[in-house]
């Protein structure tokens, strides 16, 4: 066994790597670059080494530097996690090459599975299904048309060097084949320096399953159940989960099978998952390899009690898989939702900077304790007050739950969901607990399109119907009546006019526009020992208890003997982008719906209703950031005349440049921001006369 081994990664999986390692006694090794100094990975790591500037084409991604770092520190093994260097065939062999070992396939499975026309054409020889289609590359769209006639529309059209959505069409007509062909090209040339192109059959109602794999050095490998990843938007996975709710028993044998005999087929060893598409009638077809350690594995890891991670450094080790297929598990049901930093409510876009409050749920599992199931799990690669730089990707963490069946993992997911809090940047979370409790989900009825289907206008608060809405005005009431109940408590009050807490307030909830809603309440049996009180809302009570501290956001107690988890905050600035200016007010979050409230007296409440609202200014004639990033470009000078569509500025951030277009027909009167400067949110750009 490696006495020590070197992380080629940052991040969440660095972190997940580090863990195990330490479990089996392994020194390890953090590499970092000049935005990570300060990261998670390189404080839990035994040594790190400086690998260079910032941006990962300078870092991360440079073979020599990792290498070197390993000679430097004698590092016996190197585990490259998923991303930047894990699936590069020459990376890998030169690893070899250089008398370390590889914690992944041999570098000759890596080539192999990596070309997605070649990897075809493996698979159909291994007796995998394939999608009917045109594995060679196209040399024209005249050609396209003609092959899309003959397989049959619709028909995908993607780029052989492709990923993460790029370089990929899907045609349903001649004219949508002969421009789609062009786009794709295209774009592989300029994303990957690659052309080549091909088409094969659109599945319709596709599902995405996933086969995950395990192989050692003796030629045995296993198929360790599927998970099921069709919950994407834009291609990039939102919610795992396993087992799959859609597939049978004998589907499952069957894909299992073929992608074990996949992998003998190029003699693989290590981890590594076959993913497919599932049409509606349960037939499944080969989409691509991937040669690593997925996202997602930690659903697996639960579902079968096996440390992914220790294994493949087991079997980089020489050492045979300790089970056979019939010992492989299937116990209960996992789900995975993966925390990015990137706001739901502004089209997704990325949102970096600092962790003002980072507090994830209480752990119940661990990434290497596999004996510890039936709980939540938090694999992060952030701390309370560490930065989410712009470049790399948004992930802040994956939340991983375990229950006894589906329906009990999607309850441990939404209460986790309630006590994950984060602030300085916006999260997706309010994303994540519309989908787990969108009607479709849970009934398990969905597939890739889902997102696309339901949210085709984008993502708004009003998508997160709260099943109790005045359960929040409730509980916003109750809040403040123990904030009262404090006040009554302070010392030196004059004799005879000490704080005295009625029973009727008004809560008021702040909508856009000054358009408030005044929900009268009484609160009565208000305990302060218990911390206990029964709130009336439109003749319905409810009796709340709880112990939380009132500092804290994360609030936690039981409704009517059911037990809660929902987050409160004061005003003033609340850290999550919005800010609540007046300091009375209070923001209450709960299964993804956000209550902004002010409770008052009813005379109180009777003055805030003639208080005159206070338009924003009007911002109309700037271009602002829409998310903080590097201004890379600025197209546009004063003077110029602009029309509607024309690019203004480019911003890059989190490995994505994006393009801001001008709104309306314009002359630029000034340019607020150069070419270089960092930008925050809604920071001005350009200004038009």
């Amino acid at each position: 066994m490696f006495k020590k081994i070197l992380i080629a990664n940052r991040g969440e999986i660095a972190c997940r790597v580090i863990t195990t390692a330490k479990k089996m006694g392994i020194a390890t090794v953090a590499v970092y670059s000049d935005a990570d100094k300060e990261a998670r990975h390189v404080e839990l790591a035994d040594e790190a080494v400086p690998i260079g500037p910032a941006p990962s084409r300078e870092s991360y991604l440079l073979a020599d530097k990792i290498i070197a770092a390993c000679k430097a520190t004698g590092a016996q093994a190197v585990h490259p996690g998923y991303g930047f260097l894990s699936e590069n065939a020459e990376f890998a062999k030169r690893v070899e090459e250089e008398g370390i070992v590889f914690i992944g396939p041999k570098h000759y499975s890596i080539a192999a599975m990596g070309d997605k026309i070649e990897s075809k054409k493996l698979a159909g020889a291994a007796g995998v299904n394939c999608i009917p289609g045109v594995n060679d590359a196209i040399d024209s769209a005249e050609r396209a048309v003609e092959i899309a006639k003959g397989i049959g529309y619709p028909v995908m059209i993607k780029a052989s060097a492709g990923g993460g959505g790029k370089g990929l069409r899907v045609a349903f007509n001649d004219k949508e084949a002969f421009e789609g062909f062009t786009s794709c090209r295209n774009e592989a040339r300029n994303s990957f320096g690659d052309d080549r192109v091909f088409i094969e059959k659109f599945v319709e109602e596709p599902r995405h399953i996933e086969i995950q794999l395990l192989g050692d050095s003796h030629g045995n490998v296993l198929y360790l159940n599927e998970r099921e990843c069709s919950i994407q938007r834009r291609h990039q996975k939102v919610i795992e989960e396993a087992p799959s709710p859609f597939i049978s028993e004998a589907t499952r044998k069957a894909m299992g099978e073929q992608a074990v005999a996949l992998a003998k087929a190029v003699k693989y060893q290590s981890a590594g998952t076959v993913e497919f598409v599932v049409g509606k009638d349960q037939s499944f077809y080969f989409l691509e390899m991937n040669t690593r350690l997925q996202v997602e594995h930690p659903v697996t890891e639960c579902i079968t009690g096996l440390d992914l991670v220790e294994l493949m450094i087991r079997v980089a080790a020489g050492e045979k898989l300790p089970l056979t297929q019939a010992e492989v598990k299937r116990d209960g049901w996992a789900i995975e939702c993966r925390i990015n930093a990137e706001d739901p409510f502004r089209n997704f876009l990325p949102s970096t900077g600092r962790l003002v409050r980072f507090q994830p749920p209480a752990q119940t599992m661990w990434a290497s304790d596999t004996a510890a199931l039936q709980g939540v799990r938090v694999d992060t690669g952030v701390q309370d007050g560490g930065e989410i730089p712009m470049f790399y990707d948004s992930m802040i963490a994956k939340l991983i739950v375990h229950g006894r069946d589906r329906a009990e993992a999607i309850a441990k997911m939404r209460e986790a969901l309630n006590g994950f809090v984060i602030r300085g940047v916006s999260s997706n979370i309010p994303f994540q607990a519309a989908l787990l409790a969108h009607p479709r989900f849970v009934a398990g009825d969905f597939n890739t399109g889902f997102i696309a289907e339901n949210y085709a206008a984008g993502f708004h608060a009003e998508d997160v119907p709260h099943p109790n809405p005045d359960f929040l005005v409730a509980l916003a009431a109750f809040v403040h009546r123990r904030y009262r109940d404090r006040a009554t408590g302070i010392s030196g009050q004059m004799a005879g006019h000490e704080v005295a807490v009625g029973e009727d307030f008004v809560v008021v909830a702040l909508g856009a526009g000054g358009k408030n809603v005044q929900h009268p309440v009484k609160i009565s049996e208000f305990d302060e020992k218990s911390g206990a009180s029964t709130v009336l809302v439109r003749g319905h009570s409810y009796h709340f208890s709880s112990k939380s501290r009132l500092s804290a956001i994360r609030i936690q107690g039981f409704c009517d003997e059911q037990p809660f988890t929902a987050q409160i905050e004061r005003g003033g600035n609340s850290g999550t982008g919005a800010v609540l200016r007046n300091p009375l007010a209070m923001r209450v979050a709960h299964n993804g719906t956000q209550l902004d409230a002010l409770v008052l007296s009813p005379r109180m409440a009777e003055l805030q209703a003639l208080m005159p609202y206070k338009a924003p200014p009007d911002m109309s004639r700037f271009v602002l950031s829409p998310m903080p990033g590097l201004l890379v470009d600025v197209a546009v000078q004063p003077g110029q005349k602009v029309q509607a569509g024309e690019r203004v500025a480019v911003i890059e951030a989190m490995k994505m440049e994006n393009v801001l277009f001008a709104t309306a027909d314009g002359v630029v009167a000034k340019v607020l921001a150069g070419k270089g400067e960092s930008l925050s949110v809604d920071q001005p750009i350009v200004e038009f006369e």
